[in-house]
């Protein structure tokens, strides 16, 4: 019986010393975050969520993966005046733009049809979501 106990706290020792470091490794010096955005309805809500997020952390990377029928709302003809306006601030902050491939494909969407800064994620957008993620980005879906 005690053999069980010193193996089970042994075991679990390790597992608390493993993903103890584990964590600490994936700690960035720098924080770097990645919003996931498929809803239409959500754009204007994670926009706020980024302007937040910048203000709140100076200095994060934070990247931005659209697909499905939120990308709509990126496309030059459809942003008003005042969308545009907090989208270019949220460039300037240094918002890494995604725009999913297939999404583009499906929708006949073109680069040139988006506003500007979104790099097509060819691959798609949840394969450029799991992509920042192996990279050390925190996953946030609004």
């Amino acid at each position: 019986m005690n053999r069980r106990k010193l193996l089970g706290g042994g075991f679990l020792g390790g597992l608390a010393a493993a993903l103890g470091s584990r964590a600490h490794a994936a700690t960035p010096d720098k924080p770097k975050v990645v919003y996931h955005l498929s809803d239409l309805d959500k754009v204007a809500f994670v926009m706020g969520n980024i302007r937040n997020h910048y203000e709140g952390a100076p200095g994060t990377t934070i990247a931005l993966v659209v697909h499905g029928p939120a990308l709509k709302a990126f496309q030059t003809s459809q942003a008003n005046p005042d969308f545009t306006k907090r989208f270019g601030e949220a460039r300037q902050s240094g918002l890494q733009l995604h725009a999913c491939g297939n999404t583009m494909k499906a929708t006949h969407i073109t680069l040139a049809d988006l506003l500007p800064g979104f790099v097509n994620a060819e691959e798609g957008g949840v394969v450029r979501l799991a992509e920042l993620q192996s990279q050390g980005y925190l996953y946030l879906r609004p």
